[in-house]
């Protein structure tokens, strides 16, 4: 008998309304970049009300608040909840940079048509088949803005994160026993 491999990529198949991944840590996948930070569950209702980048202030207030909680879980030896805290730092700096970068939030221009009578729309992730939209200019404060500020404070909570000897340990712990 085969023994069945186990992925690495995130598993989107779920019933993420009835999974406790605290209870099931086992069904937790780290996939790539954010992937599961509004799905993963009792993580997501813990850390998504602490999130919030609007100003520098509230970024700075909510960065310092997820790394703490980051910091619980790994003290709890929660590798699931600390990788979700790293993912929602992780967002933080995204968000907030895509804001500086661009006031509407949206990277790219919609076109009118795609050639099958269907209108493009923003394309929500690299294998959008929208990417071939075109770049809307970038804000001329973009570097300096209170956005940029923003993703400046989860920018350096998210590389203390990722970079943590006790997240790097935990997380090859969990790969080795989870993930084959």
């Amino acid at each position: 008998m085969t023994k069945k491999k186990v992925t690495k990529a995130f598993n989107y198949t779920l019933d993420f309304k009835q999974t406790d991944f605290r209870e099931h840590p086992e069904l937790y996948r780290v996939g790539v970049g954010e992937q599961g930070v509004l799905l993963v569950e009792p993580y997501k209702s813990e850390l998504l009300p602490l999130w919030r980048f609007r100003t520098e202030l509230m970024a700075r207030e909510s960065a310092e608040a997820i790394y703490e909680k980051f910091k619980v879980y790994l003290h709890e030896k929660d590798f699931v909840g600390a990788d979700m805290a790293r993912k929602y730092l992780q967002m933080g700096f995204t968000r907030a940079r895509r804001y500086a970068n661009h006031a509407s939030g949206k990277k790219y221009t919609e076109k009118e048509d795609d050639g099958k009578g269907e209108q493009k729309s923003y394309p929500y992730s690299q294998g959008s088949i929208h990417k071939g939209n075109e770049i809307r200019p970038q804000e001329e404060d973009a570097l300096t803005s209170e956005k940029a500020k923003a993703a400046a404070i989860f920018k350096h909570y998210w590389d203390e994160a990722r970079q943590n000897p006790d997240y790097l340990q935990q997380k090859k712990e969990f790969t080795e026993k989870y993930v084959s």
